[in-house]
């Protein structure tokens, strides 16, 4: 197994600074069969993505019993993390709990379908509105304290969240959309995260495979996610192809495909704002783990990053179909 560099996020927690994301191990973004989508997680683990990253909504548990397939023999050589909290339904028509009682069902049945007893990173999804975050944080850390979860985490909770939370029990990692493209993380929640002593996972470093050489519109076909989300509707997608354009050629530029250029890009950054991160990019495809790889020991010089400093300005649509459903939701209101 191949061994890339690690990265310590809060509460001690250790991963690959590279992860993979699983919920590409369902049909979010195009089919894909369970002996494939295995295949591509397995070559990730084996070239270094040791961190791997799903929720027991990816697939309706689809993405969890896949990994189960790797945890039977290989539980040691992998940092597994889940999530709980968005309940049921379609993108953009789903429910959020974060009851006490839903959390300890939810884990019981998300540590059945990985076949192991413990997870190491367990995340809030999404923070409840109706529920204290002091109470579900509370039924997470029963869970630290009962063994079958080792750390805990939230998924786009705002700054004021990130520090109630953290004040119940430690916080190790908030996992954002973070990208070139989707900044607005860096308002509050990541200098939250700093001053916490919290990590940072970025999911859709990517941008869903928007910044990536290969993607086109056309991919997009029945069953696709991404139509759901502002910036993929035709519209956007045609005002967005120029950028999309002029963000190609500056990777070229830099010897780098649109993907490794994404990835050195949040490393810089995150080095700039002096917070650890792990991203989790995902794919059907092995081929991409390893167009990944490269990117995570590089750093972009200072004209680099003032090239690519204002894309997330210029680009039309909301990184989200709702904003209600992200860490946007603090600043809006601030």
């Amino acid at each position: 197994m191949t061994a890339i560099a690690s990265v310590q996020l809060g509460d001690g927690l250790v991963v690959s600074a590279l992860g993979y994301g699983g919920m590409s191990l369902s049909d979010v973004y195009g089919a894909v069969d369970d002996d494939t989508a295995l295949a591509t997680l397995t070559h990730a683990v084996d070239n270094g993505l040791t961190f791997v990253d799903t929720a027991n909504i990816y697939g309706a548990g689809r993405s969890e019993r896949i990994i189960s397939r790797l945890t039977a023999a290989r539980r040691d050589d992998i940092v597994l993390a889940t999530k709980f909290g968005i309940d049921g339904g379609r993108i953009g028509q789903r429910g959020i709990r974060g009851d006490a009682a839903y959390v300890n069902d939810q884990i019981d049945r998300s540590l059945q379908r990985l076949g192991t007893d413990h997870v190491d990173l367990y995340y809030q999804h999404r923070v409840d509105p109706d529920v204290p975050i002091e109470e579900t944080v509370g039924a997470m850390a029963d869970l630290v304290a009962a063994g079958k979860v080792r750390h805990l985490g939230l998924s786009e909770a705002t700054a004021d969240e990130l520090r109630r939370a953290h004040a119940v029990h430690p916080i190790a990692a908030v996992q954002t959309e973070w990208s070139v493209v989707s900044r607005d993380v860096e308002l509050s929640v990541v200098p939250a995260a700093v001053e916490l002593g919290v990590g940072f996972v970025p999911y859709s470093p990517l941008s869903r495979a928007w910044l990536a050489d290969g993607f086109s519109a056309d991919q997009i076909g029945e069953g696709d996610g991404r139509p759901k989300f502002p910036r993929f509707t035709p519209e956007n997608l045609a005002t967005n192809a120029p950028l999309r354009d002029e963000y190609l050629a500056l990777a070229a530029d830099q010897d780098l495909t649109g993907a490794q250029l994404a990835l050195a890009w949040l490393y810089t950054r995150a080095d700039a704002l002096g917070i650890p991160i792990a991203p989790i990019p995902g794919s059907r495809f092995a081929v991409h783990v390893d167009e990944w790889l490269p990117a995570v020991p590089v750093r972009l010089d200072a004209a680099a990053m003032i090239a690519l400093d204002g894309f997330a300005d210029r680009i039309a649509g909301n990184r989200s179909f709702d904003v209600n459903w992200t860490s946007q939701r603090g600043d809006v209101a601030a």
